[in-house]
């Protein structure tokens, strides 16, 4: 079955974050998503940029709304996902307490609608 990990953190730290930690990090991601193709749990994933590089577009009966920047007040944002494919919903909350942005954020794990 897939799921999706999608990765919500305040993504202000990482924005000011010094070169080191920021290498730390992507290491950090980097071997998860190794341990992800090496279980064969891997079908997808992107760290996203910032929301300030966002835009939001919306309909509300005949008008269409194009809103720079994201519109959800939060104090986490979506900054990158992984799409995995394991047995069952055990197995995916296993890899998603294993991710590195965990420990920082929220992983919200969600299935995909088969279509």
């Amino acid at each position: 079955m897939q799921y999706l990990l999608m990765l919500y953190a305040d993504e202000s730290p990482m924005n000011i974050a010094s070169p080191d930690d920021a290498s730390k990090m992507a290491q950090a991601h980097g071997a998860y998503a190794e341990a992800l193709v090496k279980a064969g749990a891997m079908q997808g994933g992107q760290r996203l940029r910032p929301t300030s590089d966002a835009t939001s577009v919306r309909v509300r009966g005949v008008k269409t709304e194009v809103l720079n920047g994201p519109y959800a007040e939060t104090r986490e944002q979506l900054g990158g996902f992984y799409m995995i494919d394991v047995p069952d919903l055990d197995a995916a909350l296993a890899w998603a307490v294993r991710c590195p942005s965990s420990s920082h954020g929220t992983v919200e794990v969600r299935p995909i609608w088969a279509m």
